[in-house]
């Protein structure tokens, strides 16, 4: 850490790593809600507000940072859980077969 201080490159370590923590999370809100739903969005809340709370606790200003991150990267998860169910609804990514969606009660019923 010391190294980073001294040649002052906190900044863009603080930058690289925020856009490997975004970028990381868009796979995993894809295969959470191929394989659970809606209900991965939870599995976002709990992490989030885990990064949270670690976030508070660590005395480093760049280890703190990039708790904060990852526990707003996991909030923006849960609102993109429910915009990738829409992305499957429009048939941009594939449907889980072993899966009902909620549309597929709105064709069944007529």
């Amino acid at each position: 850490m010391e190294f980073l201080s001294t040649y002052h490159l906190q900044g863009l370590v603080l930058g690289l790593c925020s856009f490997l923590i975004i970028g990381v999370c868009h796979p995993i809100v894809i295969k959470g809600e191929y394989y659970y739903g809606l209900r991965f969005k939870w599995f976002f809340l709990v992490v989030g507000l885990l990064l949270c709370v670690g976030s508070i606790l660590v005395e480093g200003v760049l280890l703190s940072s990039l708790l904060g991150v990852g526990a707003f990267s996991c909030f923006w998860g849960i609102r993109e859980v429910a915009e990738q169910q829409e992305r499957v609804r429009k048939g941009w990514f594939p449907r889980n077969p072993n899966r009902r969606y909620p549309w597929d009660d709105d064709n069944t019923a007529q």
